[in-house]
């Protein structure tokens, strides 16, 4: 299992420094709100409103690429909620 953190955790890395370095500046603010993700070996990247689709479109023109996705403009693709209920409905 730690090798699998390992990886997570490399895929994570690479995501984060590819971003930050070499696209941020060219997708903020314009594309903010949208999904990003970003082949972490060859640097490609998709964008889209929709995650699935910006995936598939990269593994279209990479198959096989590893991947990792942000939300341009915020500090992490998915945000997780505690469903109350009542408040949800």
């Amino acid at each position: 299992m730690s090798n699998k953190k390992n990886a997570a955790e490399e895929i994570e890395s690479l995501g984060t420094t590819i971003y930050e370095r070499e696209i941020r500046h060219l997708v903020e603010p314009d594309e903010t709100g949208k999904f990003m993700v970003i082949d972490v070996y060859s640097g490609d990247y998709e964008i889209d409103e929709r995650d699935g689709t910006a995936t598939g479109r990269l593994l279209k023109r990479r198959p096989g690429a590893v991947s990792w996705a942000v939300r341009v403009g915020s500090p992490a693709a998915y945000r997780w909620t505690r469903l109350q209920p009542g408040l949800n409905d």
